[in-house]
């Protein structure tokens, strides 16, 4: 595209009930938020001729103008050459794709992260060129990512994550310690903080949201343990602060874990052991249930086999 021209775009079924300042922050990619919020309230973007507050919701067939962007900085459209990426798809079809994400890969670009797996996966396949990611997965979380390729879709999924119990989703962890508490359900509040330039930090607090994990135990040793984990509510590091919690940080996490137990370890792996194993999806609305598992990489997989003397549990 030629930001240095006036651009006349003409909105599709596809974006159709998207905020205005949503859409231009995507399409204008590199402008900072705060200049793009000055170009609307200055009346340079317009809809059908008609100047437009930031919050107001796009209709298909609409006509956006759009100013010329004469120092648009350049971002990478991509991580690399993602020519794994066949090996990486659980699951696709005209709505969805489900990707095993690698442990260490972003999900989307920022944070020190020039382009994350939405950014490559557009700019990998012109027919994705619209998708997008559903809920994001922490950069040191391996598994099931869901990516939609069409924005009805993106809204149902979006509204079952926000009803508690309507889309399932699973995870392997494997945790310090022997794992004596048999199944458990830690129903204890959290609170996200976020300051300007720094990550966010979640932690137990009697104010925060309600946040609810289901834990069962699949294996154990004296030193470590695998587990199941199921968040019943979606809230940020969720998994991560509940495991603190209940005194069995997960291996490697380099936020809430244990990192002089981390160093105590024989052989201990290079990345946080947590993976999103398996994700099942309800009817929604003439949609087919789906249900998809993720197989773990090979460095989660040798752990457990060195440390757990375990290789049955179909992982």
């Amino acid at each position: 595209m030629d930001t240095n021209q006036v651009q006349i775009i003409q909105i599709d079924p596809e974006i159709d009930g998207q905020r205005l300042d949503n859409f231009l922050l995507r399409y204008l990619k590199g402008l900072p938020r705060t200049r793009v919020y000055r170009i609307v309230r200055k009346g340079e973007v317009r809809i059908n001729g008609r100047r437009a507050k930031p919050q107001v919701r796009l209709k298909a067939g609409d006509k956006v103008r759009i100013p010329p962007i004469r120092d648009l900085e350049r971002r990478p459209e991509a991580v690399g050459s993602f020519e794994n990426l066949d090996s990486l798809v659980l699951h696709e079809d005209d709505h969805l794709v489900v990707l095993n994400k690698p442990a260490g890969m972003a999900v989307h670009g920022g944070s020190g992260v020039n382009a994350g797996v939405i950014e490559t996966l557009r700019h990998a396949r012109t027919d994705l060129a619209r998708c997008e990611l559903v809920h994001r997965l922490d950069r040191g979380t391996s598994g099931c990512l869901m990516i939609a390729k069409r924005r009805g879709y993106l809204k149902l999924l979006q509204d079952a994550l926000r009803r508690p119990g309507t889309l399932s989703k699973t995870y392997l962890a494997v945790v310090h310690g022997y794992w004596s508490n048999g199944q458990v359900t830690v129903d204890e509040p959290l609170a996200t903080t976020s300051r300007s330039g720094q990550e966010r930090f979640t932690r137990v607090d009697p104010t925060g949201k309600p946040a609810r994990t289901l834990f069962r135990p699949l294996r154990q040793a004296e030193a470590v343990s695998l587990v199941e984990a199921q968040p019943l509510t979606g809230r940020t590091h969720q998994i991560r602060v509940h495991s603190r919690w209940l005194r069995h940080a997960i291996i490697g996490d380099d936020r809430y874990g244990d990192e002089f137990a981390d160093q105590q370890l024989r052989g201990r792996p290079r990345r946080m052991l947590l993976h999103a194993t398996r994700l099942v999806i309800p009817p929604l609305e003439g949609h087919d249930r789906l249900e998809v598992t993720a197989p773990v990489d090979s460095v989660f997989k040798r752990f457990l086999e060195t440390t757990l003397e375990t290789n049955d549990l179909g992982i």
